[in-house]
């Protein structure tokens, strides 16, 4: 008979599961209070939350959840950030994290239900930003309805400079300079 705290555990292990977009696991082993809390604040400032957990009770949650082949990632201590918005921004914390101290080490993530490997999760801290994203899809969407603007208002502009030419008198200042 599992003891109620366990099952409360699991229980809200499997909410965060539900609500996040990503979790990233890692080994904290050697990392002092300090470190860690430096971590979590950073973390925090990219929309997720650093806690430690213990395996065999995030294995239950995830596998309720529909999550398969996160167990292998889970062995020895480890801890989750459980990401709301933007894994890849969770991910290059840590891994700028990992280059500054070279204490914390990758596991693997989860990040919309596909588990992926520490290779993996390295490619994702590697991607751009969200917010990059974003700006580089609108700046490409936004490119060619301007420069067809351009193209359609040149021919009236022209049109314009031409009768601003013959409107002027002859001998006039602007007229001799065009």
């Amino acid at each position: 008979m599992p003891r109620p705290e366990k099952v409360e555990e699991v229980q809200r292990l499997e909410a965060r599961l539900r609500k996040a977009a990503g979790v990233i696991l890692t080994d904290f082993r050697g990392l002092t209070v300090g470190e860690i809390t430096t971590l979590r604040g950073r973390l925090r400032e990219a929309g997720a939350e650093y806690r430690v957990v213990k395996n065999r009770l995030l294995g239950i949650a995830s596998s309720a959840v529909g999550i398969r082949g996160l167990d292998r990632y889970l062995e020895g201590p480890t801890a989750a950030a459980f990401v709301e918005r933007d894994p890849a921004a969770a991910a290059k914390v840590i891994q700028e994290f990992i280059r500054q101290t070279r204490k914390l080490a990758l596991k693997g993530s989860v990040v919309e239900g596909q588990v992926y490997d520490e290779a993996q999760t390295r490619a994702l801290a590697d991607l751009p930003g969200r917010g990059d994203l974003l700006a580089h899809v609108l700046s490409a969407l936004s490119g060619p309805p301007s420069s067809l603007a351009g193209l359609l208002a040149a021919p009236m502009r022209e049109c314009v400079s031409i009768l601003e030419q013959r409107a002027q008198p002859p001998g006039s200042s602007e007229t001799q300079a065009a």
